[in-house]
């Protein structure tokens, strides 16, 4: 979520953002000459982009499969577990549907880069001078829950900003070969919600998403960081050599704070995911399984979907999906890391990993 979003959220490896942070922190404290700084931003813009688009990729059917549980009809399941999920998916679609909605996540994480690291750099400059101000001390640096408030507020412009591409994603990735009316693609799709439905559908869902961004920032800041903090400390199998953790470590760090803060603000993913249906009437079928049903879920806010979600399915159904998703975690933690830390070798770029 929080989500899509820090949450967007939504969506990089711990180890990335980190950089990311450590990058935008170094830049605004004219660490580098100007003309460097826009260089390196530039470049560790790319290296994210590009490993954002191939960890996605390589974890795109799970992620299919976890939308696709996540609105099933609960009086017509056709798929339990996550390998059934995935044999049904390339039984009825073939291969091709279990990447489908996957270009249009692709498409939204360069902007999203771009902005959340624009505003962690504006966030961080602006929470620094403030905190100097009130503490009368000049050479005060950013506390940890300070970066996390920056971090926070980066989260959350960044998912608002590229919100009405997930929105998108959303449907595309629901909509099967069976579907009565087919978006052709992610234009066409923004086009037909706007005609059809107007400018606020595009946001849909918009306010658990940001409110999942809290937890779910928070939880990954602060779990990897207590658990880099630990081993340090403790030094549990000679884990740590000269106060340093190996890359595998960090991974392993990257992947429990993931699965902490995704577990934590899941539910407010899948009730952002039913609410992003309402008003399609197109996604009846899809929604209520087999078509019998005309009509397609009608919420009057967050609350209200949390209420029906829970006294027609039970509690359970807040967690639909969260097997496949958290199979994805570390495959994709450490897809990114890997590709990011390749692109920044090619780019030239000195990789930095905060502690």
């Amino acid at each position: 979520m929080a989500s899509e979003d820090v949450v967007q959220s939504k969506e990089s490896a711990v180890s990335t953002i980190v950089n990311l942070a450590e990058e935008a922190k170094l830049a605004s404290e004219g660490v580098k000459a100007p003309s460097h700084a826009i260089l390196s931003i530039c470049k560790s813009l790319v290296a994210g982009g590009v490993a954002g688009g191939v960890s996605r990729t390589a974890v795109a059917p799970l992620e299919r499969l976890k939308i696709l549980l996540q609105v099933q009809n609960p009086h017509n399941i056709k798929y339990n577990g996550t390998i059934q999920g995935l044999k049904y998916i390339w039984q009825t679609e073939g291969f091709r549907g279990l990447f489908k909605g996957n270009g249009t996540n692709c498409a939204r994480i360069v902007p999203n880069s771009a902005v959340k690291f624009f505003s962690y750099e504006q966030a961080s400059s602006g929470i620094l001078w403030f905190y100097r101000q009130q503490s009368g001390n000049e050479d005060a640096q950013l506390t940890p829950v300070l970066r996390l408030g920056a971090g926070a507020c980066a989260g959350i412009i960044a998912m608002s900003a590229t919100y009405p591409m997930d929105m998108v994603r959303g449907r595309l990735t629901v909509q099967t070969d069976k579907s009565p009316y087919q978006y052709r693609g992610m234009f066409h799709a923004l086009s037909t919600i706007l005609r059809e439905e107007g400018f606020r559908a595009l946001y849909k869902g918009w306010l658990p998403s940001v409110i999942g961004v809290v937890p779910y920032v928070g939880l990954n800041f602060s779990v990897y960081e207590s658990l880099k903090d630990w081993l340090i400390k403790t030094r549990p199998f000679g884990l740590v050599e000269d106060n340093e953790l190996g890359v595998t470590t960090r991974l392993a760090c990257g992947a429990v704070a993931g699965t902490i803060g995704q577990t934590v603000a899941y539910p407010l993913d899948v009730i952002r995911r039913r609410m992003q249906m309402v008003g399609w009437s197109h996604a009846a079928s899809i929604v209520t399984g087999d078509g019998r049903r005309t009509a397609a879920p009608e919420y009057n806010g967050m609350v209200d979907a949390f209420r029906k979600t829970v006294r027609n399915e039970g509690f359970g159904a807040l967690y639909k999906g969260l097997v496949p998703n958290s199979v994805k975690v570390v495959p994709s933690i450490a897809i990114a890391f890997v590709t990011y830390e390749i692109v920044k070798d090619v780019l030239g770029v000195e990789m930095r990993i905060s502690d």
